[in-house]
């Protein structure tokens, strides 16, 4: 019989709610879109042996997606490493702008999600991560094989399991770096979208749009949302927050530790500098707004 391989793009608490999410949106004709990753080799494949399980990769892709379309023309660039740079644009007003930064492509694959006898369809928009350069020609000539595709095996590594071990640093990075390509790919989707229909008008972007963020996984979203309307459209930063806050909402599901991830400040300065620019603002804001409100308390002094 002739059968497809399930898709491994999560089947958890988290990933069964965003399906649901989505069948329900699609059913109630509500326009929205799902975004996620579009994993190579899912979570595994088990077998038994000897009454113990195997963990085998789970290559889900092999004989292709009927399923799904490649938008190259939609992809997008995410950044890494690098640092901040602050300067003063032509009008004379103080500018940051993320420099010196390794990119990886976000090419997006769209599958359909369709609602039950109503002619709705909607869309779950999958990434994958790609290299800048599939191929570095001088590397292969002077017989570095293995440098020659070090930064097309780095890119991939993004997209390429779901639930990476993140025990040791190497892991703990590649699933920040996860979380990140998501929420930046998935942003400059929407933000793109927006521009292209409105212009650099965003005082209603708030009133149109709404990011349902479940658990800390996507939280970088709130400030990537900001760096991209600050950085990339010239918003202040008052407006940028007063779009922001609007437009995320944010439910925690659980208080497992894996719900409430912390990352320390050495790898998150290192991998996103410019975010850790805009959370220590976001915490200074907030510090002298409650100081102001409770004038007394010495620990907001």
């Amino acid at each position: 019989a002739e059968f497809e391989l399930d898709a491994g793009l999560g089947n958890g608490g988290l990933g069964r709610l965003a399906a649901c999410f989505l069948d329900s949106c699609a059913n109630l004709r509500l326009p929205v879109v799902g975004y996620g990753l579009r994993y190579e080799y899912g979570m595994f494949h088990q077998r038994i042996e000897g009454g113990r399980q195997i963990e085998d990769p789970d290559h889900w892709l092999r004989d292709g997606n009927p399923w799904e379309i490649e938008r190259p023309e939609d992809t997008r660039r995410v950044r890494f490493y690098g640092h901040s740079e602050h300067f003063v644009d032509e009008t004379g007003t103080p500018r940051a702008r993320w420099s010196g930064s390794q990119d990886v492509l976000a090419v997006p694959f769209d599958m359909p999600v369709p609602g039950y006898q109503n002619e709705t369809v909607n869309t779950l928009r999958l990434w994958k991560a790609s290299a800048t350069d599939e191929f570095n020609l001088g590397e292969f000539n002077a017989g570095g094989y293995s440098e020659a595709v070090a930064e097309k095996n780095m890119a991939e590594q993004i997209s390429m399991v779901l639930y990476p071990n993140d025990a040791s640093e190497n892991g703990k990075e590649l699933r920040l770096k996860q979380q990140y390509f998501l929420v930046s790919a998935s942003l400059q989707d929407v933000l793109a979208e927006w521009v292209s229909q409105h212009g650099a008008d965003f005082s209603d972007f708030g009133a149109q749009n709404c990011f349902q963020l479940n658990d800390t996984h996507p939280a970088c979203a709130v400030p990537e949302l900001m760096r991209l309307l600050m950085d990339e459209y010239q918003q202040e930063w008052n407006d940028a927050w007063a779009v922001t806050t609007r437009c995320m909402a944010y439910t925690n599901h659980t208080l497992l530790p894996e719900a409430l991830e912390r990352w320390s400040v050495s790898l998150f300065s290192r991998l996103l500098p410019r975010l850790m620019d805009i959370i220590y603002e976001i915490d200074a804001r907030f510090m002298k707004k409650l100081a102001g409100e409770f004038p007394e308390d010495p620990e907001l002094r």
